[in-house]
């Protein structure tokens, strides 16, 4: 899995970077076809920096979170949760898109003629 981390209007020192790698390396266990996530740092407001995160996995379009907190790590927790439900829910739907087997299905009953 390939992780790119970016800052705009700013420079994330790389003790943050890290921390943001090992965040966002946790966002693994919830779809194990994740192919690249890229995580944008917007530093334009200071004092309420924002996160994008921009996941892209086998199979399926990209995935996409944004949030906006006080810091930095903070907003990154905001969009990591937005993308884990954006995860469960479309593995969610894979699950259930699989047909029921024909051993499972009752024959129809016989209709009782009087």
């Amino acid at each position: 899995m390939q992780i790119n981390i970016s800052a705009r209007h700013g420079h994330v020192n790389p003790a943050t970077q890290e921390r943001i790698k090992e965040k966002v390396e946790t966002i693994r266990k919830f779809y194990d076809r994740i192919t690249s996530i890229h995580v944008i740092v917007d530093l334009e407001h200071r004092d309420s920096p924002a996160v994008e995160l921009t996941l892209n996995a086998e199979h399926h379009d990209v995935f996409v979170a944004a949030a906006q907190s006080d810091t930095v790590l903070a907003a990154l927790d905001g969009a990591g949760d937005k993308i884990e439900q954006q995860l469960r829910k479309h593995k969610e739907r894979l699950k259930e898109h699989r047909a029921t087997g024909h051993k499972h299905i009752e024959p129809p009953a016989e209709a009782e003629s009087t």
